[in-house]
């Protein structure tokens, strides 16, 4: 009953409600009551204000800047292991006080650091907005990281935020124009970023070429990613920090492809990548239970197919990931 007045209007959501249904929709209190924030005005002349503002954000110091960082990492722990939908407040709080600093700082020397870590949080913010199901809200969050990048000359964190962006198109039905972005993220990347993250984005390209029906460009760019990719079990960039990648990781992700491909092989990597997973990236676990289910599908193997569909529902279920839930539905229907 409360749920029809509140679509209907004849009923306000109230505070206590609103806060359950933030964590539980994952959504900012702007989207989950329809109202546009409004910008705060300057004061009447606005210079008093502006100068003070100024003054703020030129005394941002490296410790604050490592204050940011480390808040951005704090939130990228807790989403891995738990989860997006209950961390929409948080997030949003941490990108207006960055985006704040950074539009009141005036020299490069004080905006490259804070448009730096502007540039990793909105990614981080936007991918979680994809997993939360908030579409929208995750392509503006990826256009402020491209700005934000640009505005710190980070060639590395604008190829990333591009790669990303492109799976919003390939979810929204637009594999195609999905495998140009990523292309064009490889292009403005060129040879000066990381191997691990030249190897990411040849995965991306594969799995967005698999969707597209681009068999052969799609395991092209698979054997370029195993190219790649640095050996060891080291799996953190150490200049982009959200890339997470090393042999096993790509071997769950060729293995991703390879079963949407329809190829026999999937599997074998697949449990292989089960086996050496870390157990707290939690929502890639999730995934990697529906690759499996996709890839027994493909084989016509409803039973195995079957068990790895309930294990990626509940590890979906407990991180609150929509597009996780989504897929497994997906799936469901075929068995």
């Amino acid at each position: 009953m409360y749920v029809s007045e509140w679509e209907n209007g004849r009923r306000p959501i109230s505070d206590r409600y609103a806060g359950i249904l933030r964590n539980l929709l994952g959504v900012t209190d702007a989207e989950l009551r329809g109202v546009v924030e409004p910008v705060s005005p300057l004061a009447a002349d606005g210079y008093d204000d502006l100068l003070s503002r100024i003054d703020s954000a030129s005394s941002v110091s490296a410790s604050m800047v490592k204050t940011f960082n480390d808040q951005t990492e704090l939130l990228r722990t807790m989403d891995r292991q738990m989860g997006a939908a209950g961390l929409v407040d948080q997030m949003t709080g941490h990108l207006a006080a960055l985006e704040d600093a950074l539009n009141f700082a005036v020299l490069p020397a004080a905006r490259r650091p804070v448009a730096l870590a502007l540039a990793g949080a909105s990614t981080l913010a936007a991918w979680q907005a994809i997993d939360s199901g908030a579409i929208e809200r995750a392509w503006r969050h990826y256009e402020l990281a491209k700005r934000a990048a640009r505005d710190a000359e980070a060639p590395m964190y604008l190829a990333h935020a591009m790669g990303e962006q492109a799976y919003v198109l390939s979810d929204a039905g637009r594999p195609a124009l999905a495998v140009q972005l990523v292309r064009d993220a490889q292009r403005c990347l060129g040879q000066s970023g990381s191997a691990r993250l030249r190897a990411w984005l040849f995965a991306a390209e594969a799995e967005l070429c698999a969707h597209a029906g681009l068999v052969d460009d799609c395991k092209r760019a698979l054997d370029a990613a195993m190219d790649a990719i640095p050996p060891g079990p080291e799996d953190r960039d150490p200049d982009m920090l959200s890339i997470f990648l090393n042999g096993a990781h790509l071997a769950r992700w060729r293995g991703n492809v390879l079963g949407l491909l329809g190829e026999d092989e999937a599997v074998t990597s697949l449990y292989g990548a089960l086996e050496v997973m870390d157990p707290t990236f939690v929502r890639a676990r999730a995934g990697l239970h529906a690759d499996l289910a996709q890839a027994h599908l493909a084989r016509a193997e409803y039973d195995d197919a079957n068990t790895h569909l309930r294990q990626a529902r509940l590890l979906a279920s407990r991180t609150g990931s929509v597009r996780q839930r989504r897929r497994v539905d997906r799936l469901s229907e075929r068995l």
